[in-house]
């Protein structure tokens, strides 16, 4: 065995190490690119878990923001645009102390954030845009998040759009659920009425039309057990930017 390829191996043998000591397997550790997935997520949960994504000035902002995708066309949403959206909820349920159910009118009643921050998406386009909601945190408070909680798992309206974080990024100031965009509610191209946003993650991490947040210890429970659907398409759990 050369000299690079041995302090390779031994490189990786300290790596999982750390990673098995402090716990730090994300949901999709498993198949050809585990090891990788394993050794990237460790690393920017030791030495970045309080790291802030920069945010810009106003007038950084792009013009127009781009919006991915046309509007939904399933019954359930057009039935909810029809009427405004005033029936819309987001349901908070799993392991906290009281489920809850808000409207997009409790959730503005919330103390609100604003933050002007890039969304990158990994097929290569981007933009800048000011995201206006409530912190992510501040929901699962008000539902009493249990204390052995470890993901926060997301639901889009979108039957098959699903994703989920760690409490880290759960529980940090910039992840928002956000219902307006540049001074205005949240356009329907970029997820409105609602959207999760983790601006310290991909693009796809922040799913649109956001309708239920399930908090657990145990993410094999759902789906196929990789933590969203992402990784079942070659994507990576964990997308820290």
């Amino acid at each position: 065995m050369g000299i690079g390829a041995a302090a390779g191996v031994s490189g990786l043998a300290v790596a999982d190490r750390i990673v098995r000591r402090y716990g730090l397997i994300p949901p999709d550790h498993g198949g050809l690119y585990g090891p990788g997935e394993t050794l990237t997520y460790a690393a920017q949960r030791l030495l970045t878990r309080h790291s802030m994504a920069r945010e810009f000035p106003r007038s950084a902002i792009s013009n127009p923001p781009f919006a991915n995708g046309g509007a939904p066309k399933f019954t359930a949403f057009l039935r909810l645009q029809a009427g405004g959206f005033a029936d819309w909820r987001l349901a908070v349920d799993g392991m906290v102390a009281h489920p809850v159910s808000f409207s997009l009118d409790d959730l503005k009643g919330l103390p609100m954030r604003s933050q002007i921050t890039h969304l990158a998406c990994e097929e290569g386009w981007s933009y800048i845009a000011e995201w206006i909601g409530v912190p992510l945190s501040s929901v699962l408070e008000a539902a009493g998040v249990l204390p052995q909680a470890k993901y926060v798992v997301y639901q889009s309206l979108e039957p098959e759009i699903w994703d989920s974080v760690d409490m880290a990024d759960a529980l940090h100031p910039q992840t928002l659920v956000t219902f307006g965009m540049n001074g205005g509610e949240l356009p329907v191209g970029n997820g409105g009425p609602l959207r999760l946003r983790v601006p310290r993650q991909l693009g796809y991490k922040s799913v649109k039309y956001l309708s239920r947040l399930t908090v657990t210890d145990d993410i094999t429970k759902f789906g196929k057990g990789l933590g969203s659907v992402s990784p079942e398409y070659g994507y990576a759990w964990y997308a820290g930017m």
